[in-house]
């Protein structure tokens, strides 16, 4: 199963439920790699997409103790959601804090957007730089958006 996030430089990813600083070239990759794949969101990401509603072209499974949400599966547990996740060849978690982690032991790879900036945040994502169980596989190249912040778009990959 992967991951994808976008991380500042203290590997913060977001406020309030949101990202304070958005590239948009990193939404636009998002949406070209989860795009016909299912993806597994809490409720406050999924509030935070575009309308609060699911995203289109994706099989949604949110993380929540709510029984139904339109146009998305519901899962109440860690468990629900690797069941439902195992029935898709492609599987990306998308946050927020609490559901990386809690999927965090089932990632083979992740792939990261490094936004060299330093908002306040308070929700972060796991340090994996320092971390030895995974490596990074393709560091990226620097960019610069079109909105002028520096970012680079990351695959780290699991020690085997």
């Amino acid at each position: 199963m992967d991951a994808i996030v976008a991380v500042y430089e203290d590997w913060g990813i977001g406020a309030g439920g949101t990202q304070p600083l958005v590239v948009p070239e990193d939404r636009r990759r998002f949406a070209a790699l989860t795009r016909g794949a299912a993806v597994i969101a809490g409720r406050r990401t999924l509030e935070d997409f575009p309308g609060g509603k699911p995203l289109a072209g994706r099989v949604n499974i949110v993380m929540t103790g709510r029984p139904e949400i339109e146009g998305a599966v519901a899962a109440g547990s860690v468990e629900a959601a690797l069941e439902e996740a195992s029935k898709y060849e492609r599987v990306f978690v998308l946050g927020g804090a609490s559901v990386f982690m809690a999927m965090f032991p089932h990632l083979d790879r992740i792939f990261v957007t490094k936004i060299d900036a330093v908002p306040h945040s308070d929700a972060y994502f796991p340090n994996l730089d320092k971390n030895p169980d995974w490596e990074l596989s393709e560091p990226g190249e620097p960019l610069v958006s079109e909105n002028g912040l520096g970012y680079r778009f990351c695959v780290y990959i699991r020690r085997k």
